[in-house]
C-alpha cells in the first residue's frame, strides 16, 4: 500500500512538494502494472484503469491551466471540465500505458513547478469551474482539491 497520505488539508505552500511525492511514490507503481490489465474495463460502462489515468491527466491540464490563468486576468476565469467527454476524445484505451503514465508524472511535475512560484498574494485569486452554474473556487482550495483528488483515484488504480 503508497505511503503517501493527504487526508490532512495541507497548506497552499506545502502542496508542491506533497504533490511531488505522491507523483514520485506513485509513478514506480504505475510503471509496474502491465498495459493489458491497464486496459481492461471492469464492466463496459466504467472506465479502465488507463482511462482513470486519462482523467488525472485531463484534470491536470484543466487544472494547470486555472493555476496560470487566475494569476492574471482581471475576471476570474471560467474553465470547466466535463470528464466523460475528455475521456472520450481523448481515447486513452488506445494508448500505451508507459506513455500515458510518463504524461502523468510531467504533467504533475510542471504542476508544482507552477505552485511553487504563486505568491502568497495571489492564491485567494478566483477561479469559475461551474459547467452550469457559476462555481467559484480559490486557487488555494483548486491546489488542496487537485492533490486530494490525484490521490483518491491513484488509490483505485493501486489499491
Amino acid at each position: 500500500m503508497p505511503s503517501t497520505s493527504t487526508s490532512a488539508t495541507p497548506k497552499f505552500d506545502q502542496i508542491p512538494g506533497a504533490l511531488r511525492r505522491l507523483t514520485t511514490e506513485y509513478f514506480a507503481l504505475l510503471s509496474q502494472i502491465d498495459n493489458e490489465t491497464f486496459g481492461a474495463k471492469p464492466q463496459p460502462e466504467k472506465w479502465s484503469k488507463k482511462e482513470i489515468l486519462g482523467h488525472l491527466i485531463d484534470s491536470g491540464q484543466n487544472n494547470l491551466r486555472r493555476f496560470i490563468t487566475a494569476q492574471y486576468e482581471v475576471n476570474p476565469p471560467h474553465i470547466a471540465y466535463d470528464q466523460d467527454y475528455w475521456v472520450a476524445a481523448n481515447r486513452y484505451n488506445q494508448a500505451d500505458a508507459r506513455d500515458l503514465i510518463l504524461l502523468w508524472k510531467l504533467l504533475n511535475e510542471r504542476i508544482a513547478a507552477v505552485l511553487d512560484d504563486v505568491p502568497a498574494s495571489k492564491s485567494e485569486n478566483l477561479c469559475n469551474t461551474g459547467k452550469v452554474t457559476n462555481e467559484f473556487h480559490t486557487l488555494s482550495f483548486l491546489a488542496a482539491d487537485y492533490l486530494r483528488h490525484s490521490e483518491h483515484h491513484l488509490r483505485q488504480l493501486v489499491p
